[in-house]
């Protein structure tokens, strides 16, 4: 296996959670394992076959788990693995800029709505 080479650490960090949906996605999980369906009411601009990408893509990274619950009908859930969990504190972070560059967008003049802060 060839060796694989980053100019700096923040592209390994890229690689598992860049992207448009991913770091949204484990945003919400952060506060508590979700279903499929909770995710998309919390995300209603992602389509379904990108959420389902996603969380593979994520499970594969092993940045979240998920739980199948022995039911009728089944039921997954999804949620952070230890090793997600060690993204929260850069996750919080990144809510609390966007939170701060939406208040000053606002400031000056900008008609911009913000559901939800982060209250981790």
């Amino acid at each position: 296996m060839a060796t694989k080479t980053y100019q700096i650490g923040v592209e390994a960090t890229m690689e598992v959670i860049g992207g448009k949906w991913k770091s949204i996605i484990l945003c919400h999980l952060r506060q508590q394992p979700m279903r499929t369906s909770e995710l998309e009411r919390a995300i209603p601009q992602i389509s379904q076959k990108m959420l389902v990408q996603q969380l593979r893509e994520l499970e594969a990274a092993n940045v979240i788990k998920r739980h199948v619950y022995q039911e009728v009908p089944p039921h997954v859930d999804y949620q952070l693995t230890d090793y997600g969990q060690s993204l929260s504190s850069v996750l919080h972070s990144l809510c609390v800029w966007g939170e701060s560059n939406i208040d000053r967008r606002r400031e000056q003049g900008e008609d911009i709505d913000l559901l939800h802060r982060d209250d981790l």
